[in-house]
């Protein structure tokens, strides 16, 4: 077994008080990919007290609406006030590495689930000295970062974003399309960027009649094409994939491991995008991870994007064995007018984002900044 399989042990954590803040925080610019468009982040934040006063920070980031998921911060609230808050309350002695057993006895809430788990790991990791990645079986490293563009009103403003942001040093470039809007940026980028890592994501807009586009776009020496199906498409993406050279990856399809495990069966994508949040915390996604693995797939760390907490526990995430593609990760200023942590994530001029120093998350929450974007705020107690 390896370090990254082997469960960390210690002594077990009590949960003495939980908090939830949901906060608001503007983009940088509005967010467009095939599904919608967003103007700001809305998250929950879940801070934890353990009864020795340790305490831990997650985050519960859906997007407003259904722009990624059937999740939204209204259902994440609720499921977190009314269900995953009292569970852990009155949980007594939680082992922290096992919780994600007592989770899986609520249905759904995968986003709520994250933001409660991610911030009992948080207060586990406090508890040891310890950075988060040692407490998940990995080490402190460089985690390479990728920028993630979506889709705007002409090629020009696109063509003229990329080059703004990957100068910046990005490991790669993601754009996104949607049917209409595939061939032509690509084209443009592959004119100006010859030689650059590019992918597509297309967040499931095309079907299997679509074929077409994506045997064109084979010939643009891409990454990967990202979610070109729908999330339970699996046939009709093994189908796609046997007619193309580029990889297909999963995302919006691979939300537990049961559908990683079918996706293996069916030969259905070469690359697996794991999202802490869609699958239902660290604890799920890094039993993805050693699935993926273990079938010689390739991997990495998507984003919905997330604010400072719910990023931070990522990059500790992706800095263990098996993530062979830069994250969506990138600098709290690529996304956020502002972010709630502190210090902001930042790369350097390679295109890596190192973990501070310091045991949990390295990063710390700003009462400042919590106190500037909270909309509402909620107490509980064991």
């Amino acid at each position: 077994m390896t370090r990254a399989e082997r469960e960390p042990s210690g002594p077990h954590t009590r949960v003495a008080r939980v908090a939830l803040h949901r906060v608001r925080v503007p983009l940088s610019e509005p967010f467009r990919i095939s599904n919608g468009t967003v103007a700001e982040k809305e998250a929950v934040l879940v801070e934890v007290t353990t009864l020795g006063g340790l305490v831990g920070w997650g985050e519960a980031s859906p997007m407003s609406g259904s722009f990624y998921s059937d999740d939204t911060p209204d259902s994440v609230w609720s499921a977190l006030r009314d269900t995953l808050v009292p569970l852990a309350l009155r949980a007594g002695e939680i082992d922290v590495p096992r919780f994600y057993e007592r989770l899986r006895e609520v249905p759904g809430e995968p986003f709520a689930k994250a933001g409660l788990e991610g911030a009992l790991w948080d207060a586990h990791a406090r508890g040891f000295g310890a950075p988060l990645c040692e407490l998940l079986g990995g080490k402190a490293a460089p985690v390479p970062s990728g920028l993630a563009i979506g889709i705007y009103d002409s090629v020009g403003e696109l063509v003229e974003r990329v080059e703004r942001y990957a100068a910046e040093g990005y490991r790669r470039v993601k754009i996104k399309i949607q049917p209409g809007w595939d061939l032509e940026p690509v084209t443009a980028l592959r004119e100006r960027f010859p030689r650059m890592p590019l992918m597509v994501d297309a967040n499931a807009a095309y079907t299997l009649g679509d074929a077409e586009v994506f045997l064109k776009l084979d010939d643009f020496d891409l990454l990967m094409f990202e979610q070109p199906l729908a999330r339970g498409a699996h046939a009709d993406s093994a189908e796609l994939q046997r007619m193309l050279r580029t990889p297909l990856c999963a995302d919006e399809s691979a939300e537990s491991l049961a559908d990683v495990e079918e996706l293996i069966e069916r030969d259905a994508a070469r690359i697996v995008n794991i999202k802490i949040q869609r699958v239902g915390g660290l604890s799920e996604a890094r039993l993805m991870l050693g699935r993926v693995r273990e079938a010689g797939l390739g991997c990495w760390l998507g984003t919905m994007p997330e604010l400072g907490v719910a990023s931070a526990q990522g990059l500790h995430f992706a800095a263990l064995e098996g993530f062979n593609y830069p994250t969506d990760i990138e600098a709290s200023a690529r996304w956020f007018v502002d972010d709630v942590t502190e210090p902001r994530i930042e790369i350097d001029g390679g295109g890596f984002i190192h973990l501070p120093v310091g045991a949990g998350l390295g990063y710390e929450v700003s009462h400042d900044k919590l106190r500037r974007y909270a909309v509402a705020s909620e107490e509980f107690e064991a």
